[in-house]
């Protein structure tokens, strides 16, 4: 379980500091697919950025079964994060001197994963295994990003419009393929999303405001990736 208790987080300095995330208080179970919604500035993605290590909060707790991640030094969070979470984020950060093999093959790396392949070929890019970054189009980067945290088996999965640079189709089938291995792998999976549709796939579905949550849902009945508006 995650548990995050009184998180507050600002930005700025003097006249030009700001509260981005105000006294947020959260629990998400294992294997629990959550869905945060918010317009921008609403403070989501700097909510999943303090919760997965990738920044740290001024104040409050996260913990990760009881263990605190809150007071960990930069060092040991690389290691948590090493050992616990992958992302995938709207912009890509492939290697650029990496081939679509080499990047996907440089995330399964850090979970001495040897089966990595099957990643490539689920997003469909197989035939693609020898093409570099600047060969690819901005959808098949996407991919290429998706497959490679896939392929870290991590423990909890953290998005952030991961489907904002693909068409309806490609975002469609790469949506699919994340929940249903999602629900295969039971990782605990936790999504920033713009397109309100995707939240009826979510078993949770946390709505944010200026910073602070105002309201958490549960879905009694999930839509596929197919069955949802776009």
């Amino acid at each position: 379980m995650i548990k995050i208790e009184n998180l507050t987080k600002h930005y700025g300095t003097g006249d030009n500091r700001f509260k981005v995330l105000s006294n947020i208080s959260l629990e998400i179970n294992d294997g629990e697919y959550v869905v945060i919604l918010g317009a921008s500035g609403s403070g989501k993605s700097t909510l999943l950025n303090v919760v997965s290590g990738l920044e740290k909060s001024d104040s409050g707790i996260i913990c990760y079964d009881e263990k605190s991640i809150s007071n960990m030094s930069e060092k040991q969070l690389t290691e948590f994060r090493k050992n616990n979470t992958a992302f995938i984020f709207q912009q890509y950060y492939l290697l650029p001197n990496l081939n679509v093999e080499k990047n996907v093959k440089m995330g399964a790396d850090l979970d001495g994963n040897k089966d990595y392949k099957k990643y490539i070929e689920a997003v469909g890019l197989l035939d693609k295994l020898k093409k570099f970054p600047n060969e690819l189009s901005g959808g098949e980067q996407q991919r290429v990003s998706i497959a490679r945290a896939l392929a870290k088996n991590p423990k909890v999965l953290f998005l952030d419009e991961p489907t904002g640079a693909l068409d309806e189709k490609t975002g469609r089938l790469v949506l699919d393929y994340i929940i249903k291995l999602q629900k295969e792998q039971k990782f605990t999976m936790i999504m920033v999303t713009h397109n309100t549709n995707i939240a009826e796939t979510a078993d949770t579905v946390v709505r944010m405001n200026s910073g602070k949550i105002t309201e958490v849902t549960k879905n009694q009945i999930k839509k596929s990736a197919y069955e949802i508006g776009w």
